[in-house]
């Protein structure tokens, strides 16, 4: 409790930090994805009373799921410090190739009619992409600038309140949400696909 009370996370380097990772990870949260279409799915089948039940599941899978990575990223860091060199390369091309994933991708919906807290859980700790996105963070972003364990899993916190965020707005939308991405899904995806081109260019120039 202390660490928060002394406001560690509002140091310069923790600023400079979620500043330069903020646009990937604007990115990444808010545009579709499992943990999104499963909350809006949930929520506009089965109201919010039992879509609550899967977004608190994805909630805590969320946050098991950075506090693992922060853990074993920091530990290759202070172990094998150049391993974390070489894995923000691997973040670079997961970019890459995350871009031309969502240029190329069509509207879908979730087909899951499992509405339980086990069924977000699961879907959260199993998300390839998630824990990528984690893995890069840490490696290409907080790590080379100084961050340490409690430095990693504040980051954590923080991507974890854009991701509430994201999934409250993709509960709420419903109808209207789904209509604009599928009438305008392909400009909105080649636009999110040049600015990860763009992060991911960052990272390396």
């Amino acid at each position: 409790m202390y660490l928060f009370l002394d406001f560690k996370f509002l140091t310069s380097m923790n600023i400079q930090i979620f500043l330069a990772y903020l646009p990937y990870c604007l990115i990444t949260t808010f545009t579709p994805g499992p943990n999104n279409l499963m909350s809006f799915y949930s929520v506009s089948n089965y109201g919010w009373r039992n879509g609550l039940k899967i977004i608190s599941g994805i909630a805590t899978g969320y946050i098991v799921g950075f506090s693992i990575c922060a853990i074993l990223c920091n530990g290759l860091a202070i172990y094998i410090p150049e391993i974390t060199r070489w894995l923000k390369y691997v973040g670079v091309i997961y970019m890459l190739w995350l871009a031309v994933h969502i240029a190329i991708s069509k509207p879908s919906n979730s087909n899951s009619a499992a509405v339980k807290f086990s069924s977000g859980f699961f879907l959260a700790i199993t998300n390839v992409k998630v824990l990528l996105y984690f893995i890069t963070i840490y490696t290409a972003y907080a790590i080379p600038a100084g961050a340490d364990l409690i430095d990693l899993f504040i980051h954590g916190f923080a991507t974890f309140i854009l991701a509430i965020i994201s999934w409250t707005l993709w509960a709420c939308a419903g109808g209207l949400l789904q209509k604009f991405l599928t009438r305008h899904y392909r400009i909105f995806n080649i636009i999110m696909a040049l600015l990860l081109v763009w992060c991911a260019a960052s990272l390396i120039f």
